[in-house]
């Protein structure tokens, strides 16, 4: 890819459609605007008009076009908008005009963000945000997702490295003009007083990483049990279809299903494993070995059986739910009781989960919401952390700490080494964003 490429998509969504948005973007935009339209509307004001193929003459479609000078545009570049009628025919005829024009070739996978970040426009937390934005599926991803990208880390961040330069400011004070009678006697101890500050905030967002991940994520429910305990049954239930064979014969399920929901404003999975159980089948018994494994990695698991028996001790912290309530008998204190066959008990099973599922995803907005961003504050956290030691007098050692946290938040908001980061995080994105 070159910067002095001038690119071009299908910015708007799957054809056909109302409206199709064709975005170009660089130094030969307005060329080709004008290659096309003949005239040039002000700056961020629609004209309607035909839109016609420079080789041949004729009218294409007729359109608006818009026109976003830089440095003030969303690439910071000059870029033209063409609000088309969303025909595929439509869409293609002007996109193959565009291609003959000198100068503009289609644009690749994210490359109109990846120009926003290396004019200044979108830092990389910014950009991970919008990209989170676009694959958003459920209300509390597309909050999350809004917050990220509206800038919500950045600021943060951005503070936190202010308060670290500053006190760094105070450490080289210390180091170089302690003989000078004017500077006050006491800078490292101030220096100090910020720096555990900082480490203190920092440690506070970390803690609410984990549910940032979880939403951003997915939450995980698994319904466990043994043989015949309803659990595809339950599942068909929860997805309204029959996403599972239900059969009377044990170890009908032999590998982890899945079934992708929104409860409570949350995108889930909900897993129906194999029964657990004592097998000689090798095949079912992997099945049970997985559908274990899955158990104990979900944030949630249904501990479904008929008669009471209790979950492995992994298990232990499962919403217990005795099944075949049709069939008669109490549940155990503390257990719910349903039939997932004829819907008994099953609204105030599905509340409870609703509301443990949301209290697991809930509430504001996290700050942290990828691994890359958690290590990257992680590392600022434990480089402001032993700068708090005792250096024995040695200030440039608890200043050098400093300049690492320096580093380390710098990398979280993509200031310094990402290009790696970039490569991977752009693939991610759709032609034309």
């Amino acid at each position: 890819m070159s910067s002095s490429d001038t690119i071009f998509a299908l910015s708007s969504g799957r054809l056909p459609a109302g409206v199709a948005v064709v975005r170009v973007s660089g130094p030969a935009a307005v060329a080709a605007a004008l290659a096309l339209a003949g005239v040039l509307p002000p700056p961020r004001h629609a004209r309607f008009g035909a839109l016609q193929d420079p080789a041949s003459g004729e009218v294409l479609d007729r359109a608006l076009l818009l026109f976003f000078p830089g440095p003030a545009s969303a690439t910071g570049e000059d870029v033209v908008e063409l609000h088309l009628h969303g025909g595929r025919a439509v869409v293609a005829a002007v996109l193959g005009a565009l291609s003959r024009l000198p100068g503009l070739r289609p644009a690749q996978a994210g490359e109109f963000t990846r120009r926003a970040h290396a004019s200044g426009k979108l830092d990389l937390a910014e950009v991970e945000g919008l990209a989170d934005l676009v694959a958003a599926e459920s209300e509390a991803q597309r909050r999350q997702a809004l917050a990220l990208a509206s800038g919500a880390l950045s600021r943060r961040v951005e503070g936190w490295r202010e308060g670290a330069i500053a006190a760094l400011a105070l450490l080289e004070a210390a180091i170089d003009f302690s003989d000078e009678g004017d500077v006050p006697a006491d800078l490292s101890g101030e220096a100090a007083a910020v720096i555990s500050r900082l480490r203190g905030e920092l440690v506070a967002a970390l803690a609410d990483a984990g549910r940032g991940e979880r939403v951003r994520d997915g939450l995980v429910v698994a319904i466990a049990g043994p043989p015949n305990a309803g659990k595809s049954t339950l599942l068909n239930r929860l997805a309204g279809r029959e996403a599972a064979i239900v059969s009377p014969l044990p170890g009908t399920t032999r590998d982890v299903l899945e079934v992708h929901l929104e409860l409570a404003g949350q995108a889930v999975t909900v897993l129906d494993t194999a029964g657990l159980r004592e097998t000689s089948d090798v095949v079912e018994a992997e099945g049970v070995r997985r559908a274990l494994a899955r158990a104990e990695a979900a944030d949630l698991v249904l501990w479904l059986a008929e008669d009471g028996a209790a979950p492995p001790p992994g298990l232990s912290a499962a919403v217990m739910v005795r099944t075949k309530r049709d069939g008669g008998g109490a549940a155990p204190p503390g257990w719910f009781a349903i039939s997932a066959q004829d819907g008994t008990g099953l609204e105030a099973l599905m509340a409870h989960v609703e509301e443990r599922v949301a209290a697991l995803g809930g509430g504001e907005p996290a700050l942290i919401t990828r691994e890359r961003q958690r290590l990257a504050l992680e590392a600022a956290a434990l480089h402001l952390e032993r700068a708090l030691a005792d250096f024995g007098g040695r200030e440039e050692l608890r200043a050098e700490e400093v300049r690492l946290a320096v580093r380390a938040l710098d990398q979280t908001i993509g200031r310094v080494d990402v290009e790696d980061v970039l490569d991977a995080l752009f693939r991610t994105f759709c032609i034309g964003k």
